[in-house]
């Protein structure tokens, strides 16, 4: 006897089918039908670190090399996924290219050269641990090499290279290292997306120019548009990216040069800020 639930289910793949192939791909109407079943977690054991370029590698072994022995220790007991920000070589190169004309599209390749060299010195600084070094054309490799080692290293530039769009205001890529690591977190599902920067968290300003900036804990999405505030600590383009996310809508942002705090981050500890969407 045929399975009521089962005919049921092919029912509805086949309606989708239909829509899909005959409708358009613009119509809401088809669009939501893609909606009935969630995406699935596939690394939800997994955790994405971001470690800041400006806030921490231009630091260089005062504050990397700390980060470097913490995230050894927490080798077996915890899936490390682990992006690179740019820092300054990257404004100077998007100086540099900006004063020659460069649209927005080249600035985005060179941004991705700069994190690219980033990632293979922490890669270099872990090679010893048999921690490898991937480039996007690797991921689909990543879930073996998080079984087999604990963690891998990516370069955290999206690689929208001469696809990127153009931003609002300027030049300047829009999604830039924050965005690409946490869309990694989004797509593969993982357990947290936690940014290493070298501050507690989120102020209300920024507390090296600003003494009297107040620390957020905790803030959603629109609580922070609302806010308005000229410095934000992640790229404002990972506030729409959350809105619409499936995975991950949730981000902390955590003091590195802290020793302790990635540990905690990766333990489940409330430290540093969460950004979540509503």
């Amino acid at each position: 006897m045929t399975n009521p639930v089962f005919l049921a289910e092919n029912q509805l793949l086949s309606d989708l089918g239909k829509s899909l192939v005959t409708g358009s791909l613009s119509d809401e109407r088809v669009l939501n039908q893609t909606n009935n079943e969630p995406p699935i977690k596939i690394l939800p054991n997994a955790n994405v670190l971001k470690i800041g370029g400006q806030s921490f590698m231009d630091r260089g072994r005062r504050a990397v090399f700390p980060l470097i022995e913490e995230i050894v220790e927490n080798l077996g007991r915890h899936q490390m996924i682990i992006g690179t920000g740019g820092g300054t070589r990257a404004r100077h190169a998007y100086s540099v290219g900006v004063d020659l004309g460069l649209p927005t599209g080249v600035l985005s390749v060179l941004g991705t050269f700069v994190s690219m060299q980033n990632a293979r010195m922490i890669y270099y600084l872990l090679a010893q641990h048999g921690i490898p070094f991937i480039e996007p054309v690797q991921f689909g490799q990543m879930s073996h090499y998080l079984a087999e080692r604990g963690a891998v290293i990516f370069f955290g530039m999206p690689p929208y290279t001469f696809w990127h769009e153009n931003p609002s205001i300027g030049r300047i890529p829009p999604h830039r290292t924050d965005t690409g690591a946490y869309l990694v977190s989004e797509v593969f599902g993982t357990k947290s997306m936690i940014f290493i920067k070298d501050e507690e968290g989120l102020y209300t300003a920024d507390p090296k120019k600003e003494p009297n900036a107040k620390f957020i804990k905790r803030i959603s999405v629109g609580e922070l548009r609302e806010l308005d505030l000229q410095d934000v600590i992640v790229e404002r383009s990972l506030m729409t990216f959350m809105e619409n996310a499936s995975n991950r809508r949730s981000i902390r942002v955590i003091n590195g040069l802290q020793p302790g705090n990635l540990t905690r981050a990766l333990n489940g500890q409330d430290i540093g800020t969460e950004i979540y969407a509503d």
